[in-house]
């Protein structure tokens, strides 16, 4: 499939110290330089239906008048968009140059040896941008989404190397409606204990589901799964690869789940991540425990009808604080033929001034002096709570190893189903599949 022929796409046009190792040498060099040789240049950009990129698409025009490039954009399904760029990056010539990447497909991107590193066009004075400040994007948004090659094939450390820029990244956070809360007199939940305890007098007392989540089988509900798992002390794999996610930790997770879909929103069972946010922004949940996309979200999309009316308070603690790392991150194709120009796209979106134009239009902060504007705080406090979120966000959050997309969606992301839906207890769900989990580790060489 040519995919620049692809009637859909839409052409727009017109109108440090490095968290892994030593800082760049960025040389000095003027941004005509840079952009001069590839005026008049397409560039193919693969991007996800997800709201951060509802507010990129409002700054490639600016872009493409600052230096000469069109971008032209391929928009996919996030569910479907992998499988997509795998195809077209297996190619001798990718049909894309630069591709949006969900965190967990970094390690297979690399392993197949789909996308380039990063260190050669940082490295090159001809594309590198001496004002980018490397150091000051989150580092915890870089170490999670960025690196590959480092402990455990994805953690910063001896041998990690960059392959991906964060874009779209985020951590977990708590919302909750502020004027039903004062209504009741009920207080925000600050840890574990406390947030069980509102499930059942916030129904009865409001009306309203307690607290939207994800629930769909397979990843969504994994992804709600692990929101719980890591702040109760669980985790999924020792640090040798043998199956813990069915320990006690793992089976009180799943147990709060049950809890949470049976005080909830109807048919979060079989709720994706737009699903449950929109439950929330409808005004049918008085909680949300998910990705720090919300924060726009509430603010921005024709669905809301509570702006003005929620506050934001940290992921609660349970044995300890611990919230989401992932998100989306942007990588060039190793066989892209506009690798360069592409590289100096992901550079500019990426670049100080463009993430705070980001921000103000509801887009997902990725530098640490974005949050620390001033200006940009008072008009949005939340960056206050997301400041202090991200000490708790793990690069460690879940496994990010090539085997995992088929243990989220297939075994675990079925018993998790089971045991949220109280088709099987939690412990029977989890304790039932680790033998084939132990299958799909040992064919892939983990144990």
């Amino acid at each position: 499939m040519n995919f620049r022929a692809v009637s859909r796409r839409r052409v727009l046009a017109g109108s440090a110290l490095a968290v892994y190792g030593s800082a760049f040498p960025l040389a000095a060099n003027s941004a005509v330089d840079r952009f001069a040789r590839f005026r008049g240049q397409t560039i193919a950009f693969c991007i996800p239906d997800h709201p951060h990129y509802d507010a990129m698409l409002r700054l490639l025009p600016q872009f493409t008048a600052a230096t000469g490039i069109k971008v032209e954009v391929a928009r996919e399904n996030i569910l479907r968009m992998k499988n997509v760029q795998m195809a077209e990056m297996a190619k001798p010539q990718s049909g894309f140059d630069l591709v949006t990447y969900i965190v967990t497909w970094k390690g297979e991107f690399v392993k197949k040896d789909l996308i380039a590193p990063l260190a050669p066009f940082f490295n090159d004075a001809r594309l590198a941008d001496p004002d980018y400040d490397f150091g000051d994007l989150v580092p915890r948004y870089v170490q999670n989404i960025g690196l590959v090659g480092g402990p455990k094939g994805y953690l910063p450390g001896p041998g990690a190397r960059l392959v991906g820029l964060p874009y779209g990244a985020e951590t977990s956070v708590l919302a909750y409606r502020r004027d039903v809360f004062e209504k009741q007199g009920l207080t925000p939940p600050r840890t574990y204990h406390e947030l069980e305890a509102l499930l059942d007098p916030l129904r009865k007392k409001t009306g309203m589901a307690a607290l939207t989540s994800r629930g769909q089988a397979g990843h969504n509900c994994v992804h709600a799964w692990l929101l719980h798992l890591n702040a109760l002390g669980g985790r999924v794999f020792d640090d040798w690869w043998v199956p813990l996610f069915h320990k006690a930790p793992g089976v009180r997770a799943l147990e709060l789940l049950k809890h949470i879909a049976d005080t909830g929103p109807q048919g979060v069972t079989n709720f994706t991540y737009n699903d449950m946010l929109a439950s929330f922004l409808q005004g049918e949940s008085a909680m949300y425990l998910d990705s720090t996309a919300v924060f726009g979200a509430v603010r921005n999309s024709p669905l809301s009808k509570i702006d003005g009316k929620v506050s934001y308070v940290l992921h609660p603690k349970g044995a300890h604080y611990a919230s989401q790392s992932g998100g989306l991150g942007l990588a060039i194709p190793r066989t892209s033929a506009q690798a360069e120009a592409a590289f100096l796209l992901m550079q500019w979106l990426t670049a100080k001034e463009q993430d705070k134009a980001l921000a103000r239009l509801g887009g997902g902060p990725g530098r640490v002096s974005t949050l620390e504007d001033k200006s940009l705080v008072r008009s949005f406090p939340e960056f206050i709570t997301l400041k202090e979120q991200l000490r708790y966000a793990a690069p460690d959050w879940r496994p990010i190893i090539p085997p995992w997309d088929e243990i989220n969606t297939g075994p675990l992301g079925a018993a998790v189903h089971q045991g949220m839906t109280g088709a099987k207890p939690a412990d029977v769900a989890l304790g039932d599949i680790v033998r084939r989990v132990n299958e799909i580790m040992t064919t892939a060489g983990y144990l």
